[in-house]
């Protein structure tokens, strides 16, 4: 039987939510941490658990089919995969940072400066872009400090909340890329094994889609419809059913996470009462 094997980080910021991911998508496999390969029971999937950083290779060289990672590694690393999908999770950005007294009035000011960073593909390649001239110091781990102890004037790193900067006396100046975790693959798979990738990712749709929508049930009085029903349009048009009150329906419609409050707030405006908001678990278009 054909398996799709899929690399995933082994530990580190995408670890758990990759899993939980997969669990979300109906595939049931072992949670035991201690080994660096196991199988799911419901869907024919081989787990490999990595370093990040060796993702790309191991998915590059055929030792796995795909792999969830994030989309920086991938640009470091400048194998040929294809990203599947993009996964919504594990989003952050590559940021270049100077010292918060250092004067910084625009890229150029990087020119002949010292720049530590774990992604020195990435960054000479955006600098060379920018037609800025400068000297890189390729280091892993702790680039936050290189400043500070003399190594660089600059670093480029991964960023998140920017609190870590902050504590290392840095600021952000320049944004290099924005990443977030994706699922990559090799361009060559076999027949079968692209038909249980577009498996895996339509499961794997069906869950980010549901995560960024709710289900949406209210009551309103008829004469008011074609007006909700123009902000709650829902996947084609709300689904409305009458009442035992005469003159007013139930309405059945979805909203995206992002405009939730604010449709709320307009619903709420033209008499819609008894709101109430459902979660969904999984959502096929």
């Amino acid at each position: 039987m054909t398996k799709l094997k899929i690399a995933l980080q082994k530990s580190g910021r995408l670890s758990d939510k990759s899993a939980e991911l997969l669990r979300e998508a109906g595939i049931h496999f072992p949670n035991d941490g201690s080994k660096l390969r196991t199988e799911a029971s419901n869907f024919p999937l081989e787990i490999y658990l990595l370093r990040d950083d060796d993702i790309p290779q191991y998915v590059a060289d055929g030792v796995a089919d795909v792999g969830i990672v994030g989309l920086n590694v991938v640009a470091e690393k400048d194998k040929n995969l294809k990203v599947a999908e993009r996964l919504g999770f594990g989003k952050c950005r590559l940021s270049i940072a100077v010292p918060k007294n250092e004067p910084f009035s625009g890229i150029a000011d990087l020119n002949g400066k010292r720049i530590a960073t774990s992604y020195s593909r990435i960054v000479s390649r955006y600098l060379k872009e920018q037609g800025i001239s400068a000297e890189i110091h390729e280091i892993s781990g702790s680039v936050e400090i290189a400043p500070g102890i003399g190594l660089a004037d600059a670093i480029c790193d991964l960023v998140s909340t920017g609190s870590t900067l902050l504590t290392n006396g840095l600021r952000e100046v320049v944004t290099v890329m924005h990443s977030e975790a994706v699922l990559v693959a090799r361009p060559d798979l076999s027949r079968e094994k692209a038909e249980l990738l577009d498996k895996l990712v339509f499961r794997l749709q069906a869950v980010r889609k549901a995560r960024n929508h709710k289900y949406i049930l209210l009551n309103a009085p008829n004469e008011r419809i074609p007006e909700i029903a123009r902000v709650l349009p829902g996947m084609k048009s709300p689904t409305i059913l009458p009442l035992a009150t005469e003159g007013w329906s139930s309405l059945h419609s979805v909203v995206e996470e992002d405009t939730f409050w604010e449709v709320i707030e307009q619903l709420k405006a033209l008499g819609a009462q008894g709101i109430l908001v459902v979660p969904i678990e999984k959502m096929i278009v």
